[in-house]
C-alpha cells in the first residue's frame, strides 16, 4: 500500500479474514474526514462510505467492495472550490509475509502479468487495515486536475506584433 497516512483505521487480523466471508461498513467521522482531506490535498471530504466484503483466498484473503465520497476541490481553471461525487471499486488480495503466493520471486524480482489480475499485497505482521485500502483507492479516483463542470479555459493568443521577433525588430537600428 501507498504512503498516505491517516488516523482513521480498521485493523483486522489476517487470520480472521481468512476464516470465512465477512462484511464491513466503513464511515469515518467528521474529524477523520478532515484529516483524510488534509492528507489528500482536498478542501473538504464531507462524506465517505465504503462497503467491503472479505473472503478467504489461498493463504490470505480477498477484499472487495465499493465506496462513495463527496469531495471539495479547487478548480484548476477558475480557482473556485467545487464539490463532486467520487466513487470506485476495491478489489485486492493480501497474503502473509513470506507466502509462496507473494509476488516476489526467488531473486527478489517481481513478475507482473499486464493482462492478469494484480498481484497480492504482502502483509507484514498480522493486521490488515481495511480503512487504509479505502483511502488508497479514494486517492486513486480523485481527479488530479479538477475542473468545475461549467468551467472553460479561454486562451487568447498574443497578437503577432508582440512576439519576441517583433520586439527584436524594434530594437534593430534603421541603418544596419
Amino acid at each position: 500500500m501507498g504512503g498516505i497516512m491517516s488516523d482513521w483505521s480498521l485493523p483486522v487480523r489476517l487470520a480472521e479474514l481468512a476464516r470465512g466471508p465477512a462484511r464491513f461498513g466503513l464511515r469515518p467521522g467528521e474529524a477523520e474526514c478532515a484529516r483524510i482531506a488534509a492528507d489528500l490535498g482536498l478542501v473538504r471530504l464531507s462524506d465517505l462510505d465504503a462497503q467491503l466484503e472479505t473472503r478467504p483466498w489461498l493463504d490470505g484473503a480477498e477484499i472487495s467492495g465499493r465506496f462513495t465520497a463527496t469531495v471539495t476541490q479547487i478548480c484548476g481553471i477558475t480557482l473556485e472550490p467545487f464539490e463532486t461525487l467520487v466513487s470506485g471499486e476495491i478489489d485486492v488480495r493480501v497474503v502473509p509475509a513470506g507466502s509462496p503466493n507473494a509476488p516476489v520471486g526467488s531473486a527478489g524480482e517481481v513478475t507482473l502479468d499486464l493482462e492478469g489480475p494484480e498481484p497480492p499485497d504482502e502483509v507484514e505482521g498480522e493486521l490488515v487495515d481495511l480503512a487504509a485500502y479505502v483511502i488508497e483507492h479514494l486517492a486513486l479516483e480523485i481527479d488530479p486536475f479538477p475542473r468545475k463542470p461549467d468551467a472553460e479555459f479561454a486562451y487568447a493568443p498574443e497578437s503577432p506584433s508582440l512576439s519576441p521577433f517583433a520586439a527584436l525588430a524594434r530594437l534593430k537600428k534603421p541603418d544596419a
